[in-house]
């Protein structure tokens, strides 16, 4: 099983659209089922959250956590907002909040 990052605005849409959300203190999660056999992971964070060091810091924080539970994210499209805390969040902090919102979400 493998995963793609979703990239076109269209795409974004869809997920924010007819997806379901779900939330705390470090990350939102939008997510909607798809049939293309594979999980795809969008990330959007915001200026808010630091300059582009703290971004892609906190990027690649998420981009590995859904790299070690892709397994088990069956066929959906997945977006994750970072929120502001998300930049004072430890690479532990992020997973538990990806775990959480994972088992909220029943995925």
């Amino acid at each position: 099983m493998t995963y793609e990052s979703i990239k076109k605005t269209i795409d974004f849409s869809k997920v924010y659209r007819k997806g379901k959300s779900y939330a705390d203190r470090h990350l939102v999660m939008y997510v909607y089922p798809n049939n293309l056999g594979y999980s795809r992971l969008g990330l959007s964070i915001s200026k808010k959250v630091g300059k582009s060091v703290v971004r892609n810091k906190v990027r690649r924080r998420i981009k590995e956590v859904f790299r070690h539970h892709y397994k088990s994210n069956g066929q959906y499209d997945i977006v994750i907002i970072a929120r502001v805390r998300a930049s004072e969040a430890s690479y532990l902090d992020i997973k538990k909040s990806f775990r959480y919102l994972q088992k909220k979400a029943g995925i």
